[in-house]
């Protein structure tokens, strides 16, 4: 099976799905701002709000979750990838090990799996693993959501200086968690925030993890090519 082929149909559909979904919604956000049809007759308002301001905040709270959405497709998207390798290897686990290896969360343990078994050094790899990880902690914050009165989702109080930390976020927020005072007040969690940017960053970075596994990874299935 060639893996990695499969894995890249995911990231193309996951890329095609982002831009072709946000498409409406970033139409409406713009027409809203230019005054442009049909938000060009706004109504008659004397509450001092923006015309069409509920129409643009719906518009923009589904750009988040469809980004959000979009890296629940990427995360297990890359652990499929991970568990068909660990297939095509035939590799047994002592359950033991693997709870150990797997404690710090899928990436890491598979990482661990593949030094074994394939003798892959990390640090090599040319990808950002810790913005890798920082995916599939906002994938897992985006699938347990804690309020029923907003769609939006927080990171939750992680430690600030965490490496990728400040990633999935909104300029806003990233400028506002720079400022160590306001790390420390305990009402301020910034939301998980996926641009478009940020989605395709994110994509290319686990494809450069595959495709730097793919070589180490068939070289222990099949033996090097011969050329």
């Amino acid at each position: 099976m060639d893996v990695l082929f499969f894995f890249k149909e995911r990231t193309r559909f996951i890329r095609q799905f982002y831009s072709t979904a946000a498409a409406p919604f970033i139409q409406t956000m713009e027409a809203i701002e230019q005054g442009a049809p049909p938000f060009d007759n706004p109504p008659y308002s004397e509450d001092g709000e923006p015309a069409y301001l509920v129409e643009w905040i719906e518009a923009s709270e589904a750009l988040e979750v469809l980004g959000r959405t979009c890296l629940s497709m990427l995360s297990p998207s890359l652990q499929l990838y991970f568990k068909t390798w660990e297939r095509q290897l035939g590799v047994r686990w002592d359950e033991a090990d693997r709870k150990k290896a797997f404690r710090k969360g899928f990436l890491n343990g598979y990482l661990i799996c593949f030094e074994q078994v394939s003798a892959i050094v990390r640090k090599e790899c040319p990808a950002d693993l810790d913005l890798i990880e920082h995916v599939i902690l906002a994938r897992n914050r985006d699938q347990h959501p804690e309020d029923i009165t907003s769609m939006r989702v927080t990171h939750g109080r992680v430690d600030a200086d965490t490496p990728g930390y400040h990633f999935f976020m909104s300029e806003v927020d990233r400028a506002m968690f720079n400022d160590r005072e306001m790390q420390n007040l305990s009402f301020l969690n910034p939301a998980v925030h996926v641009s478009r940017e940020q989605l395709f960053t994110a994509i290319s970075n686990a494809e450069k993890l595959a495709d730097w596994l793919e070589i180490h990874l068939i070289n222990t299935r099949w033996g090097p090519r011969v050329h």
